[in-house]
């Protein structure tokens, strides 16, 4: 890792004598050990060593080097046979867990039947629906490479990952598929076999998912899995900060990371979760979707966020356990609309994606009074879940999950003490392979030693706790001194006519960036730029100020996650 590197911030502690002597990337068959433990851990009360190194606040579990993703959820699903598993809203279709590997097991089956084995690689450009997990086990279980495709992505982008990945065929829902038709059709790829959840009517070569679901399963394959090397989901990074890479997780990251995650956050066949977030993003993929199948826990899924539909499920599905991002929160927060539904079934929201702020934290509470419990969770393609909060501590994304390490380094890449802001890089079971046909980006980004670099930064707290303030690209730079756009966007959204806000920073050349707040506001608040500055003002350092003024907007734009699109609304108005 180059010491140059421009440095991230975010907060854990963790105790280690050493360091772990096994790494995503130097791992194998025959080295590795049967778990990612550290038995000197365990008699230790400091989450934070001497050398500044943050662990977990729960001693370390087992995780199985040699049991390929498939086969670990279908113990699960032989466990809770009878329950349900999967329900989509809409439709009301429904799969208990028995079903769910009856399912699988045929798709599996006719995947092998049209010639597509180990290391192959299959798209999807859909939205969420009870047959995404049916698909991904069969992958799983055929080694073939599950690569999801945000939905929205304009033709453009879908060429360019169905090219970058290899794909050899497309999954993709209805409405999607004169999209997926123009593509494949009329443009380079390596794509020979199109299949649609639903029908295609009007449109040649597509092979509706059904024709899946009707193998026999006679010719489900025996396959030699490695999951500590063998690659299970092949999504893409976000690409706000160039183009998209290709992230290879193996079986071994996506079961570690559902047990980390369970560790942290069980659930149990009483647990109704809301299936909302999108299952092309790692989020949903796992915490939203496989962490909560190892307690048995059923999900409900909805294909996109429309505020009736989600408030609706909410409480006629009485939900106990909501994964949201930080538009939904404030949603729930502030729109009048809620208060008409029923919503004391939720008992916990897990927020993710991007910083919550503590203000909006309590103004949810305040609202949803009935002791709903709300904590963050942490995580970027590249590492999946390292950090999850149980303590409810406003601000924080908790503590370290269990096997994974945690540290904040400043630019020459020196381990920080507690308290002091800088990049937060990660070590454990988690870890991605790398990036696909990109090992230069791969080297920046993981060290020899295993460190993964986030691109957050942030600070650790004296009792282990993380606090994730920023992206470091997105930090703003006054006179020297770094502003982050998240900490006034957490202050702004605490301002009650505030609906939603992104700050960036304005090019001066006499003190580099000016922070500039682009505010939403509340239906008929008559809020002033005035008011908003004299609010910051009187809350932040004299550093923060709102220097570049208040520019009031109709929306801010964000990508499908939650993440706020800065580049558009820069290009836009700046």
């Amino acid at each position: 890792m180059a010491m140059n590197k421009p440095f991230r911030l975010v907060v854990i502690k963790l105790f280690l004598q050493k360091e772990l002597p096994v790494t995503r990337k130097l791992r194998s068959p025959s080295t590795s050990p049967s778990c990612w433990v550290c038995s000197k851990w365990m008699s230790t009360s400091s989450l934070i060593g001497p050398d500044n190194i943050v662990r977990s606040h729960l001693p370390d579990i087992n995780l199985p080097t040699n049991v390929p993703f498939h086969q670990f959820l279908f113990e699960k699903c032989d466990q809770y046979k009878t329950l349900v598993a999967v329900e989509d809203f809409f439709t009301g279709q429904t799969y208990t867990f028995g079903q769910l590997k009856e399912k699988a097991i045929k798709v599996a089956s006719g995947l092998h039947r049209f010639g597509y084995r180990k290391g192959d690689v299959i798209s999807v450009y859909s939205p969420n629906h009870v047959h995404y997990p049916v698909l991904m086990l069969a992958c799983a279980a055929t080694g073939v490479w599950f690569s999801s495709v945000n939905p929205s992505s304009k033709e453009d982008e879908l060429h360019r990952q169905l090219l970058h990945s290899g794909s050899k065929a497309v999954f993709t829902a209805a409405s999607s598929v004169p999209q997926v038709s123009n593509v494949v059709k009329s443009r380079d790829s390596q794509v020979k076999d199109l299949f649609v959840f639903g029908s295609a009517e009007g449109f040649q070569g597509f092979r509706p998912f059904q024709t899946l679901l009707d193998d026999d399963g006679q010719m489900f394959p025996d396959v030699d899995i490695n999951p500590v090397e063998d690659v299970f989901i092949l999504p893409y990074s976000s690409g706000t900060t160039g183009l998209p890479k290709g992230v290879m997780l193996t079986h071994y990251n996506f079961m570690a990371n559902c047990l980390q995650i369970a560790a942290s956050l069980p659930t149990s066949p009483d647990d109704r979760v809301i299936g909302l977030l999108p299952l092309f993003h790692i989020f949903g993929m796992i915490a939203v979707q496989f962490s909560v199948f190892l307690g048995g826990s059923s999900v409900v899924y909805l294909p996109k966020f429309e505020p009736e539909t989600f408030l609706k499920c909410l409480q006629d599905k009485q939900i106990t356990l909501a994964h949201l991002v930080p538009p939904l929160v404030v949603f729930l927060a502030k729109h009048p609309l809620v208060s008409q539904y029923n919503l004391r079934s939720v008992q916990r929201i897990v927020c993710g994606a991007a910083p919550l702020g503590p203000q909006l934290t309590l103004e949810v509470l305040q609202r949803l009074d009935h002791g709903v419990t709300i904590n963050q969770i942490f995580g970027l393609t590249e590492t999946i879940c390292p950090a999850l909060d149980v303590t409810s501590t406003p601000g924080s994304v908790g503590y370290m999950v269990v096997n994974t390490l945690g540290k904040f380094v400043n630019t020459e890449n020196k381990t920080l003490p507690p308290g002091e802001v800088g990049e937060f890089c990660v070590k454990g079971p988690q870890v991605m392979k790398g990036y696909y046909k990109n090992k230069q980006a791969t080297d920046e980004m993981i060290e020899p030693n295993g460190w993964i670099h986030t691109g957050d930064v942030g600070y650790v707290s004296e009792s282990g706790l993380i606090y994730i303030q920023d992206r470091i690209k997105e930090i703003i730079k006054y006179k020297g001194f770094q502003v982050p756009p998240a900490e006034l966007e957490a202050l702004l959204l605490g301002h009650p006519d505030v609906q939603d806000v992104a700050v960036l920073g304005v090019p001066d050349l006499e003190c580099g960036e000016l922070p500039k707040a682009f505010v939403v506001k509340k239906p008929g608040s008559k809020v002033n730029e005035q008011e908003l500055l004299r609010y910051v003002e009187d809350r932040v350092s004299p550093v923060k100020r709102l220097r570049g003024g208040v520019l009031f907007i109709d929306d801010i734009p964000r990508n499908p996650s939650g993440k706020i699109l800065r580049n558009i609304i820069g290009n836009k108005y700046l």
